[in-house]
């Protein structure tokens, strides 16, 4: 019999993450490339201003000498351009004064160099060569011209010490460079630091709140900057998420509390009616009553719908230009009628145009939800005032009424789905109406202010003109 070892599974190694995946690499590398070369062009600008400028000095003394020789051989011949190098020659102060003039045959006339320069072949061009001048090596720019009768000058000037000076210049320069690199990256490094800081902050709390901890938040460090900026902008965000979770928290909670009433009496009815019904008419009476009840229910979920509809822009594509001022009117006209049957006034006042980009059933349905407010908590003989006007470009549609009112610490939240002041707990209705108008004022990018009337509340929808 064989025995076959069991093969041990291989350890599948994580492959590390390139370092160019890494945002702050790529950072600090960006910042590292500017960095280094704006270096570079300041150091290729430095040195070609310095050493281009004693270049042109130069060339500018010889061109200027060779002109005055120039003169001095149309006035007296060579003669007196021999006798004007020999004066420039004693009176070279600087003593790096060049001159060489040979005849034909290449033979020694006058200047301070003993032969003609090797590699010197072109006349009326620039030459950087070495030259010997009295036993002394050294480096010279030099330029040759043609005399008449076929000698030749050379005027130049030793330029040994600019040379020198590139020299300094130029280690100089690659000093300053290898420090520029090292500040670049430690420029880098620091930047690198900064953005991974920010980033494992963000993250580590972005995991937080993915674990359930939604009261994490990023931190700040006081500085004002763009990090500050970004952390301050997530907060917020954060807190619209809370706000929000918590809101469906308490609609979740209500639409529990606020439904189980009328199923459980719909419920109890058909099932009293199924075991105790001894007519038709009694079983129908109950199968009514039911629906009546499931109505009600699916009321309340077509306004959290609508609601929910209104508060997602949905309806936004439906904005057209209109003319509030015909809705309002018939609005009007309808609950005139409703005001007296229960025995209330209805005061209006409406101007006769006002102009806005919107939603014409929207706003229907919130000027009648305010209405249907006003009508249900006034008392028998009070006056309910509803204008409607332009106040400094935004139209306000006010209804205000003589009720108990909504006390200051509740008007906060009234306009919370299913939220009921006490005054209103015995009253019929879902808690959904303020609701819809708040959502259709934001939607026009308007507000829904609630203010006291004493007594009574003062409801103020502001919606902006707008034009197509």
């Amino acid at each position: 019999m064989t025995i076959t070892e069991p093969v041990k599974p291989k350890r599948v190694r994580r492959r590390a993450k390139p370092l160019i995946r890494s945002a702050g690499i790529r950072l600090a590398l960006v910042y590292a490339a500017v960095f280094g070369l704006s270096a570079f062009a300041l150091a290729v600008s430095l040195w070609y201003s310095t050493v281009g400028l004693l270049q042109r000095q130069v060339e500018v003394a010889i061109r200027n000498d060779a002109t005055a020789l120039g003169d001095h051989l149309t006035v007296g011949g060579v003669p007196s351009l021999a006798l004007a190098i020999r004066d420039r020659l004693a009176n070279n102060v600087d003593g790096d004064a060049i001159y060489l003039l040979i005849d034909p045959l290449g033979n020694h006339i006058v200047g301070n160099l003993d032969r003609w320069p090797q590699g010197l072949t072109q006349t009326e061009t620039w030459y950087e060569l070495p030259v010997t001048r009295q036993g002394v090596n050294s480096i010279a720019l030099l330029r040759a011209y043609t005399v008449v009768g076929g000698d030749q000058l050379l005027v130049g000037r030793d330029v040994r010490a600019r040379a020198e000076l590139r020299h300094v210049l130029q280690d100089g320069l690659l000093w300053a460079m290898g420090m520029m690199a090292v500040l670049g990256l430690i420029g880098a490094l620091v930047i690198r630091s900064l953005f991974r800081r920010m980033i494992r902050e963000i993250s580590t709390t972005t995991r937080a709140i993915s674990r359930g901890d939604l009261a994490r938040r990023v931190p700040q460090t006081g500085d004002g900057d763009e990090f500050d900026e970004l952390a301050q902008i997530i907060n917020d965000m954060l807190e619209r998420i809370t706000r929000l979770m918590d809101g469906v928290r308490e609609v979740s909670n209500s639409i529990a509390h606020d439904l189980r009433t009328p199923i459980t009496r719909a419920r109890t009815r058909l099932e009293d009616a199924s075991l105790h019904a001894n007519t038709t008419q009694e079983l129908k009476a109950a199968i009514e009553q039911a629906t009546d009840d499931l109505d009600g229910i699916v009321a309340v979920f077509q306004a959290l719908l609508r609601i929910a509809e209104i508060e997602a822009g949905a309806r936004r594509s439906a904005f057209a230009k209109i003319d509030l001022t015909p809705l309002l009117i018939d609005i009007d006209e309808l609950y005139h009628a409703v005001a007296e049957e229960n025995g209330l006034y209805l005061k209006t006042t409406i101007a006769e145009k006002l102009p806005l980009l919107g939603d014409r059933q929207l706003i229907q349905q919130a000027v009648t939800n305010l209405l249907d407010n006003a009508l249900k908590f006034s008392p028998q003989g009070s006056y309910i005032r509803f204008t409607a006007q332009i106040e400094s470009g935004v139209i306000e549609i006010i209804v205000a009424d003589n009720g108990p009112g909504i006390p200051e610490e509740d008007r906060s939240r009234a306009t919370e789905r299913f939220y009921r002041a006490e005054s209103a707990r015995h009253t019929a209705g879902s808690g959904l109406g303020l609701s819809l108008v708040a959502a259709v004022a934001q939607l026009h990018s308007g507000t829904l202010t609630l203010a006291d009337n004493r007594p009574g509340v003062r409801a103020i929808l502001s919606l902006p003109t707008q034009t197509v």
